[in-house]
């Protein structure tokens, strides 16, 4: 590979890698993060979340959580991928024995996978049934409605004293709305127990073979295709937010709403779930210990900042998170104005918000067909951009993994079989029990395994491959070492945070509900072994490698198979300078003529003595010049 031919100056040629294939420009990356880190979760998780803990004053916590704990692990998620251009398998060769770390990243990125696509499926459906003149769950009138539905818009209830005199009535019997019923008795025509799947439900499942076929299509090429799809994914849904936000705010109503999300309530910030909502709303939204973020990284250029990415990335993620609440609190303002009932009334969060509450608001306005179509589009695109990324994950590691010339020609056949896999098993949650199913994974496939996952991730890179080596290899790719502050976060303030995510969410721990139906036992066993799946590869992957290295004592064993394997470091020979220089050197690349002492010297000193450790620019000239 030489030196690709490259002028001293240019460093452009010199920093790709052919063989693995890299971003076409700084920008898809950038894009492709925001749209992995920014997904359902920003919409229609955080405003719920920050009205009931606070309102203004949840964006305290809110925002020290993500200086403290997000940016950092984020930061650290992409340095670490983009050092060693591996995904989230291959980077363990820094430290062998936790490469069962890597293997819980790709469980837990199948779970959500799985399940991510269903609630895509979900958007796509209602998005083509909003192509109406009038919403499907608009009034009461439908074959699937029960006696007890009232719509916003039926009959003569026009009068705000009639409305509120059928509310004195309905204390009695509870009202149901008509897209509630639409959501329960239509579109999942739900079972009465998670164990009676029922019937497949049609419609969802071509919904969902759909979304499969556009997440791969998207994906044929790898990077280089998925690269200039996020050029729409990424940046469309502000379009789509923007106009629900010009639309919303001219509502009446819509300040109370408003006010509702924001007005702050300065005793909470003493609660400590308040805080624990705080952490592990940052930490889950920004996509950390999910594998994704090192294997976006990976496919970065070598000398990428990727410091000035991530501060970027994460800011965009939780502004994205604000901007929403206004869009969805505007008009639930105004509905809960046009119903003459608070908003605590007509608040909800999860899958409720998005396709009971918020569909149900759209109908009052006129147009509504329209406004229902940007939603749901909008959902699909936030759902896709989060999707492309677990997918790409999950075939990077395989590729990566396997490693040889033959795979990586057939890189989309891998993608295909993944895809495959994901819609297959994706069939159970679209029968009449799916919702069930779907909320089980969401609660316990991914909560509190990826605290675990990163906890020991920090663990490993600070304190058993060593802070020292790990800020050199910074300082060796960016050309300056980490700021002060995240190397204090790092080795002490982020794993303290994580830990405390942890005992927080055993403390708060309650058995998952829907609505009010309770999860039986068996159910909460199935969700906990789901969450021990991801979380079991650490220990038993440690244990064979322990097992498998060489040495006399258990001593000596754990130390080689903690201890950096030959193969870690930077993945193209040119970057390979200091420490991680070649002993001896093929004639091609006679680039150690400066440091001919290096290679002898201990580890440490050359590290410490190398001249290559000056900025971006200098570190990289000398290499290509010789």
């Amino acid at each position: 590979m030489g030196t690709n031919g490259a002028v001293p100056g240019e460093r452009g040629k010199l920093d790709k890698s052919v063989k693995r294939g890299n971003w076409g420009n700084q920008i898809e990356f950038v894009l492709t993060s925001v749209g992995y880190a920014v997904g359902l979760g920003n919409v229609w998780r955080f405003p719920y979340l920050c009205y009931r803990n606070g309102g203004g004053a949840f964006m305290f916590p809110y925002f020290i959580m993500l200086v403290f704990c997000g940016i950092p692990l984020f930061f650290m998620e992409l340095s670490f991928g983009q050092f060693a251009s591996q995904g989230c398998l291959g980077v363990w060769r820094v430290s062998p024995m936790f490469k069962g770390v890597g293997y819980g990243m790709m469980v837990v990125s199948t779970y959500i996978g799985i399940y991510y696509n269903v609630v895509i499926c979900i958007a796509f459906y209602y998005f083509f049934v909003s192509m109406t003149r009038v919403l499907p769950w608009t009034y009461c009138s439908n074959a699937w409605n029960t006696p007890d539905c009232v719509g916003v818009l039926d009959g003569n209830l026009s009068s705000r004293a009639a409305l509120n005199l059928t509310r004195l009535l309905n204390t009695t019997q509870k009202r149901t709305s008509p897209s509630e019923e639409y959501w329960r008795r239509y579109v999942l025509d739900l079972s009465d127990d998670i164990g009676n799947l029922g019937e497949v439900r049609l419609p969802l499942l071509g919904c969902l073979g759909v979304s499969w076929v556009v997440v791969f299509l998207c994906l044929i090429k790898g990077v280089k295709s998925s690269g200039k799809v996020v050029y729409f994914t990424a940046t469309f849904p502000y379009v789509v937010l923007t106009i629900l936000f010009v639309r919303g705010i001219t509502l009446e109503g819509a300040l109370t709403g408003i006010m509702y999300y924001l007005t702050p309530q300065w005793d909470k910030i003493l609660n400590a779930k308040v805080w624990g909502d705080a952490a592990s709303q940052i930490f889950y939204s920004l996509g950390c210990a999910w594998g994704g973020l090192i294997t976006m990284a990976s496919y970065n250029k070598f000398h990428n900042n990727c410091y000035r990415d991530s501060i970027i990335i994460s800011i965009t993620n939780c502004a994205t998170s604000v901007y929403a609440g206004f869009v969805i609190f505007s008009i639930l303002g105004f509905m809960a104005n046009h119903l003459g009932v608070d908003v605590s009334k007509v608040a909800d969060h999860g899958p409720g918000l998005a396709f009971v509450a918020y569909p149900e608001a759209l109908t009052l306005l006129p147009i509504s067909p329209l406004w229902s179509i940007l939603f749901f589009f909008m959902l699909i695109l936030l759902g896709l951009g989060t999707q492309f990324c677990l997918l790409e994950t999950l075939v990077t590691a395989i590729v990566d993994e396997v490693g040889n010339e033959w795979i990586i020609r057939r890189k989309t056949f891998v993608t295909l079989g993944v895809a495959v896999a994901g819609f297959l098993l994706g069939i159970p949650l679209t029968t009449q029990a799916g919702i069930y199913w779907l909320l089980l994974m969401d609660n316990y496939a991914a909560s509190f395994s990826l605290v675990i996952i990163s906890c020991i991730m920090c663990v490993a890179i600070m304190y058993i491959y060593g802070h020292h080596n790990y800020f050199k290899d910074i300082e060796m790719m960016l050309g300056f070492p980490p700021p002060l502050f995240f190397q204090i976060c790092w080795r002490f303030i982020s794993p303290a945070i994580i830990f405390f995510i942890l005992v927080f969410t055993v403390i708060q721990y309650r058995p998952i509900s829907y609505n009010d139906y309770v999860y039986p036992t068996w159910a909460i066993s199935i969700g906990f072994l789901m969450a021990l799946s991801s979380v079991i590869c650490i220990p038993i992957y440690a244990i064979y490698k322990v097992c498998c290295s060489e040495g006399d004592t258990l001593l000596e064993r754990l130390k080689n198979a903690t201890k950096a394997s030959k193969d870690w470091g930077p993945a193209l020979v040119e970057h390979r300078s200091g420490r991680y220089a070649p002993a001896f050197s093929p004639s091609t690349e006679s680039h150690l003529e400066v440091q001919p002492l290096q290679p002898e010297k201990g580890r440490s000193e050359a590290a410490a003595a190398s001249p290559v450790q000056g900025s971006n620019g200098s570190a990289h000239s000398q290499d290509s010049r010789l």
